[in-house]
């Protein structure tokens, strides 16, 4: 859709939403090319956002904050009728299906806590007696990243 004069009001530059928003224009070009938010088009190709994409950015936004991929950002905005921006309702419906995965990371969080704390605390500052070192990485079996403070089984252990 190409944008005119009139649409003044209720539609944004990107530079305008940046600043709104809190995110760098070079964020809000990579979630309109990731289909998160759009934007019309001026006679002279110039982003014009509808004020509702605020909202879409404020979502994105906090939806990463908890760990969602954008791949899981995506599925959840496509559960919106028309691709409209999510409303109150949709917010509370969408997060409570995010719940168990918050209660995760607590979890992770809660033990990292704990072993930084007692690594910390021994004042070993040594990685061969350190809980947290992986020798010889014995740990790949048991995926990505720091496993030791995940409660989630190995690759293998999961259903």
């Amino acid at each position: 859709m190409i944008w005119d004069v009139a649409q003044t009001t209720q539609h944004l530059a990107i530079g305008e939403l940046a600043a709104r928003s809190g995110a760098a224009t070079s964020t809000l070009r990579f979630y309109e090319a990731q289909g998160l938010i759009c934007a019309e088009r001026t006679a002279g190709n110039q982003r014009r956002f509808h004020r509702s994409q605020l909202r879409r950015v404020a979502f994105v936004r906090s939806a990463q904050r908890v760990g969602l991929t954008l791949d899981e950002i995506r599925e959840a905005l496509s559960t919106l009728p028309d691709n409209r921006t999510p409303t109150k309702a949709d917010w509370a419906r969408l997060s409570r299906s995010w719940q168990h995965r918050l209660d995760a990371q607590i979890r992770d969080l809660e033990r990292l806590k704990t072993q930084l704390t007692g690594c910390i605390g021994c004042g070993c500052l040594s990685l061969r007696r350190c809980a947290l070192s992986n020798p010889g990485d014995v740990l790949a079996a048991r995926g990505p990243g720091a496993v030791l403070l995940r409660d989630d089984p190995a690759p293998s252990a999961r259903p």
